[in-house]
């Protein structure tokens, strides 16, 4: 039985003892916590502070799952502990304060990346868990339709252009580059990468780490990449007009670029570098692909079954899609061992890939509207995100609710 465990013993009602409180117990309690939270693949831990309690979550597939329950006694001998783990000054309350440490479980060493923010209860603490050396995501195993697939194989073939993923926070565009960079050979190519921070290594890939507090950022790492003979370069983010008017440069001048950028669709795509003040000509000859993508949870394939499509779903997949409503099916589970009782296990991407066509080409330099382009690309065979959603829910992928939640 773990300390954890034997603490919660403690008072059933709460999950913490009332009268048995030892803080010579906390360093063990949080590297426990640390131990749980990489076990279940969570990528945050909350300590959040409520009025008489610590309530700890984990992040696990995009949702928050309450993990542990603790008397209020033990909120300050834990920040405190976390405190001191990251380097933070533990006598300061009043102050967000961001810091950073590692934690290694057996052969896995996790980067901590811990924020603490003053609420109305005291402290509350977020970390962000990242795996030093994750496994890297296939390009086929993203979650792309076949027809989607087969666009970004085709320009990952183009000597120069721009490619960029985009999406909210979350999404997945980070992990969508990356594996597009994993099919390159790093021997035949010479790939540079800006990131902040760095992720995923690469054997063969020089990454470069920006880092504002020295003045060194995106623009100034790319003027420098580009000044290293570079045949592929990844930015991490384009994030003001600096930055997107110099890898749009890069692009034009004989360079493969990936990029992210922060739209809700992969035509907003195309306003929001407008709004930036990039030139409608440039924009339609660097641009090759955009991305748009989503993650969602999977439903869990140890537990799951089908059912009829209820009749209320019938007209939506009617509307959006080929599929017959009477003859398909959906997909739930009941939750087992294997998903820790949730009904989810993993997450698979939602995606729409718009190709600069001659035609959107046309649309995008005569200042024709964004409803009007995503028409086009529609009919050119772009799927939308909501189309890719009801696809993913009727072939088993995600449940019916999870498609919903995303597209709306």
């Amino acid at each position: 039985m773990s300390l954890l465990d034997q603490l919660q013993k403690a008072t059933p009602a709460t999950g913490a003892p009332e009268n048995t409180f030892n803080e010579d117990q906390v360093p063990a309690v949080v590297d426990e916590i640390f131990t749980a939270a990489i076990e279940k693949h969570a990528s945050d831990i909350h300590f959040k502070p409520v009025e008489e309690k610590l309530v700890v979550f984990f992040r696990i597939d995009g949702a928050l799952q309450e993990h542990k329950t603790f008397e209020k006694l033990w909120h300050h001998p834990v920040v405190a502990r976390i405190k001191i783990i990251a380097g933070l000054k533990i006598d300061e309350h009043r102050l967000p304060q961001d810091g950073k440490s590692s934690f290694s479980m057996g052969d896995k060493e996790v980067d901590l990346r811990v924020s603490v923010l003053p609420s109305q209860y005291g402290e509350k603490i977020v970390i962000r868990l990242l795996e030093k050396n994750p496994k890297m995501v296939e390009l086929r195993d993203l979650g792309m339709l076949p027809g989607a697939l087969l666009k970004v194989e085709k320009h990952l073939a183009d000597t120069f252009g721009m490619i960029l993923a985009v999406g909210p926070t979350g999404s997945g565009k980070s992990t969508s580059l990356f594996s597009m960079l994993s099919t390159f050979d790093p021997a035949k190519f010479n790939i540079s990468t800006l990131e902040d921070p760095i992720e995923y290594k690469i054997h063969g890939v020089t990454q470069t780490q920006v880092n504002t507090d020295i003045g060194f950022d995106f623009p100034d790492g790319l003027r420098t990449l580009v000044r290293q003979d570079p045949d592929i370069i990844m930015v991490g983010e384009i994030r003001d007009q600096k930055t997107a008017s110099l890898a749009i440069e890069s692009a034009l001048t004989g360079h493969l670029v990936f990029s992210t950028l922060h739209t809700n669709t992969a035509v907003g795509t195309i306003q929001r570098l407008l709004n930036m003040d990039i030139d409608r000509f440039l924009i339609t000859a660097a641009i090759k692909l955009v991305i748009s993508q989503r993650l969602v949870r999977k439903v869990c394939s140890y537990c799951r079954e089908e059912y009829a499509i209820p009749q209320k779903y019938h007209k939506l997949l009617s509307d959006e899609t080929n599929i017959d409503p009477k003859m398909g099916f959906f997909y739930r589970a009941k939750g087992c061992d294997q998903c820790g009782n949730t009904g989810y296990k993993g997450r698979i991407g939602l995606f729409e890939v718009l190709e600069m066509s001659p035609a959107i080409e046309e649309m995008i330099i005569n200042g024709a509207s964004s409803a009007d382009i995503e028409k086009q690309a529609v009919e050119e065979g772009m799927i939308l995100l909501r189309k890719d959603a009801l696809y993913k829910a009727a072939t088993g992928d995600i449940t019916i609710e999870e498609a919903i939640r995303a597209i709306n």
